[in-house]
Formats: structure tokens, C-alpha cells, sequence
């Protein structure tokens, strides 16, 4: 689907680890052709899997916190122990071009860049800006969705799961929230989003 970029989208995307948010948002890239996902940096080491450049930028923590100092990043958080940081030059050429932009980011990290909107920190980012949290139906099937991927230690499960039920307490912060319960239905309801934020009046933001 195509849509007119009079008005590009800062789309920030966040939810407990393992409710389904990369999921959700593979298919708006899939189908939205004028979206562009930000890609973070990362500190952490690759998954099976993963590819540099594409899923992250797979950098040391030296390389970190030179970005950190030079105010590369649009925002950094510290998740599950592993620094998180998004690129900002990237961002911005692409709103400056007419894009979308998708930040797929964590509850901390989509907080930062709020707050920043809200003073004024981020010029020219207020209009564009929607945030979208992705809650899963309970706390027990993201347990097993956590489980079933079969990605992490079942010391990390035990840490995610912790740091879940403090994240969703953070949903009400959020314009949006979307119960993926059946990824269908979720997914409907994340496209629309996306298209009603078009339709908004920039003067209302």
C-alpha cells in the first residue's frame, strides 16, 4: 500500500520481549512500501541468525559510548543488560525525504524519545510522531511464546518475564495499544493505525 507523504510517520513500536511485535512489524514493512525500519545499535552479541546491518548494528561498548558522547543517538536505553541505541541522522534523512519511519524499540527507549517530544528536545519530530504498544493476552502465554522460540536461557525467560510485567504497567503511556492475542486481528488493527495517524490533523498534534 502506498500513501501520500505529505506528512511522513515516526512510528515507535514497543512491547514485552516475545509478544510479537517483530512479527507485526515485518508485515507493515511488508505491505507499507514507504516505510523504512530504523535499525539500532546494539552491544549485545548476534543471535543465530541475525545479519549486521540488517537486524542491528553489532557494536562494542567503546564503539557505544563514542556514539553516545558525539549525540549519535536518538535515544539509549540499557535492556536485559545490553546497550541499545538508535541512530539518529538516519532517522531524520528519512522523514526529510517523505518516508515512514519504523523505530522497533523497547518500553525505556520509546519513553525517552516522548519525553523529548514533550520538551521540545526533538524539533520538528512532535507531528510526526505515534507511539504503538503491543500487549500480549496474558502474562502466561508470553511465558510460552518465550518458551516456544526457544532463543533464550531460562535464566534470561525468568528475567524477560519480570521486566514484562513492569513494562506493561508503562502501556498507558502509549497513544496506542494492541492486544495480540489473535496476530489477524492485530495486525488489522496496527495497519489502521498507521493509516488513521495519515489522516490526522498535523495541526492537532
Amino acid at each position: 500500500m502506498t500513501i501520500a507523504k505529505d506528512k511522513p510517520l515516526l512510528m515507535v513500536v514497543s512491547a514485552p520481549s516475545g509478544a510479537g511485535k517483530t512479527t507485526l512489524c515485518d508485515l507493515l514493512l511488508k505491505e507499507f512500501q514507504h516505510m523504512t525500519r530504523s535499525i539500532s545499535c546494539t552491544t549485545r552479541e548476534k543471535r543465530p541468525g541475525e545479519t549486521h546491518g540488517r537486524d542491528y548494528y553489532f557494536i562494542t561498548l567503546q564503539e557505544y559510548e563514542k556514539c553516545l558522547q558525539r549525540g549519535k543517538f536518538l535515544e539509549s536505553a540499557v535492556v536485559h543488560g545490553h546497550h541499545y541505541g538508535t541512530p539518529r541522522a538516519p532517522v531524520l534523512a528519512a522523514l526529510a525525504s517523505g518516508r515512514d519511519v519504523l523505530l522497533v524499540i523497547d518500553v525505556q527507549g520509546a519513553g525517552i524519545i516522548r519525553n523529548c517530544i514533550k520538551k521540545g528536545s526533538h524539533k520538528g519530530l512532535k507531528a510526526a510522531f505515534a507511539d504503538v504498544f503491543i500487549v500480549p493476552p496474558s502474562v502466561g502465554e508470553l511465558k510460552k511464546r518465550l518458551l516456544k522460540r526457544g532463543k533464550d536461557h531460562p535464566d534470561e525467560i525468568r528475567t524477560r518475564l519480570k521486566n514484562a510485567a513492569r513494562e506493561m504497567k508503562a502501556g498507558r503511556f502509549f497513544r496506542y495499544m494492541v492486544v495480540n492475542d489473535r496476530l489477524e486481528q492485530a495486525y488489522k488493527q496496527l495497519r489502521a493505525i498507521v493509516i488513521a495517524e495519515h489522516c490526522r490533523n498535523v495541526k492537532s498534534a
